[in-house]
């Protein structure tokens, strides 16, 4: 007799079918795991067998196999340990086979038979969901496990208590849908004084999805900005919501089962390696990058991150994904992020500054631009040159406008980019302006004869590339939806044009 046990293992946000097969025969005693187990796949032999004996059952003295089909996938992960149990109990006639196989199963066992939390739950919830099965996964992740629509779901605390429920001796009640509830409010705009040209150019970046780049001396509030932008943006919507959760549970980061509420927003330190900002490592796990998937992803320092690390990136900002190829896996996650990027101008910092002067300017300024390169900064929507702050601005008052007056104007210019793309087929419909590509920006994006005019000078003198052309006109779509404007006027245009300011001391 085989008894089989459902569950599955991942490939991205993929989820793949696995077949936990256990075969008891004569022989000498043995216990052997195959089908390509990684090696916390491997010890799970001993944490079954430990669980089991917390329990007062023991293993028969027989030859016992684990096979984990399809055979040629590699199988990693600590989840695998509560199928193999209980495909082991349904061998040994403990639980009933045929209703086990209405379940996909998966969760880590402690030495004293509880359950543990693993990551993917959520995936493998939504994968059960598709198949018509129901769900059995640890305790602490039922609500996670939740959003998953019409399947039954077995959340318990341990071994013993999921045997007792097959047996009629518990009843392990339904989990609920659990949502993070922090109510920690936002960094306010109202905390910056002076800087008005930034304050603007992060509320056009937060209402049409632009990647922004600041760059200024220490101490003139880039980063105070930059952490200050996920207050104004639009809130999740519900299946945004599911997908940001999808990642985050396969990475192992969805905090006690509970789906986000809020735009991720990562900065992580210009150290990180770059199977940390872009994905990959011995596993293929998602990145920082895909973290931050319809958030924002901060990057403080910029020249500071290592030039490979950087450059990896620029695949990802233009097609809205990244791809992780490695000798043993092939995954793809989501990575659709707005980029928003802070640097000095130069090394010292003071480049421009006369009470500051730099006795090597302006090379210390252009062998410190020239660790970006320049498609890196072709895919930047905005660049915005921030001052170091007055003295005398420090002393005002904080300003009336804060970041819940900004967010109301950046929500109204994402309702008309929501109604104007609603008619474009779904896996292909743009969030924002900043996704608008091809034929679509044609239609939507045609200037005035003016403002046609001022781009084409403009175009020639900056020297624009193609990239970059069609960027200046998703920014100006954006300006003419904050100002209610069915039209691209000059207005639109200069504006936008502003923006593709290169850094002062590097050469066009």
């Amino acid at each position: 007799m085989v008894a089989r046990i459902n569950t599955v293992a991942f490939a991205g946000v993929d989820v793949v079918k696995v077949d936990v097969q256990v075969q008891m025969a004569s022989g000498l005693p043995a216990f052997s795991v195959v089908g390509l187990p990684d090696k916390a796949v491997a010890e799970s032999r001993d944490r079954v067998r430990a669980a089991l004996t917390a329990m007062g059952l023991s293993l028969p003295p027989k030859r016992i196999v684990v096979n984990l089909a399809p055979a040629d996938l590699s199988k990693e992960g600590s989840h695998f340990d509560l199928p193999i149990a209980l495909g082991l109990l349904v061998a040994m006639n403990v639980l009933p086979g045929d209703e086990m196989l209405e379940y996909s199963v998966l969760g880590e066992l402690a030495l004293d038979g509880r359950i543990m939390p693993v990551s993917g739950v959520l995936a493998a919830a939504l994968d059960a969901s598709a198949r018509s099965l129901g769900l059995i996964c640890p305790q602490e992740q039922g609500g996670e496990a939740a959003w998953a629509e019409a399947i039954e779901i077995l959340a318990p605390q341990s071994l013993l208590s999921l045997i007792n429920h097959f047996k009629g001796a518990q009843v392990l009640s339904a989990p609920e849908p659990a949502i993070n509830s922090s109510d920690n409010q936002d960094l306010d705009l109202r905390d910056i004084k002076g800087q008005n040209a930034a304050k603007r150019a992060l509320e056009v970046a937060a209402a049409g999805g632009h990647n922004l780049l600041m760059v200024g001396p220490p101490g003139a509030g880039k980063s105070m900005l930059a952490q200050r932008l996920p207050g104004i943006l639009p809130p999740l919507e519900p299946a945004e919501a599911l997908e940001i959760s999808l990642i985050h549970s396969v990475a192992g980061t969805l905090e006690g089962g509970e789906l986000l509420r809020r735009r991720p927003f990562r900065d992580p330190h210009h150290s990180a390696s770059l199977p940390a900002l872009a994905g990959g490592g011995l596993k293929a796990k998602p990145g920082e990058i895909s973290l931050a998937h319809l958030g924002v992803l901060f990057l403080d320092e910029l020249p500071e991150f290592g030039r490979a690390t950087l450059e990896a990136l620029r695949q990802p900002l233009e097609t809205g994904r990244v791809a992780i190829a490695r000798a043993n896996a092939h995954v793809t996650y989501p990575a659709r992020v707005q980029l928003v990027a802070a640097m000095n101008p130069c090394r010292c910092g003071y480049f421009g500054d006369p009470s500051a002067a730099c006795s090597r300017t302006p090379r210390c300024a252009a062998d410190y631009q020239a660790k970006i390169s320049g498609p890196l900064y072709d895919r930047m929507d905005i660049y915005m040159d921030v001052p170091a702050v007055k003295m005398q601005d420090l002393s005002l008052p904080p300003p009336s406008e804060g970041s819940e007056a900004v967010a109301q104007r950046v929500a109204g210019a994402r309702r008309i980019q929501r109604e104007r793309y609603a008619g474009q087929p779904e896996e292909k419909r743009p969030r924002s302006n900043a996704e608008v590509d091809g034929k679509l920006l044609e239609e939507v994006a045609t200037p005035d004869s003016e403002g046609q005019q001022l781009l084409l000078q403009a175009a020639e003198r900056l020297r624009l590339t193609g990239r970059g052309y069609h960027r200046v006109l998703r920014v100006a779509r954006t300006l003419a939806d904050l100002d209610g404007s069915a039209e691209l006027r000059r207005p639109h245009i200069a504006e936008a044009l502003s923006y593709r300011r290169l850094p002062p001391g590097r050469e066009l």
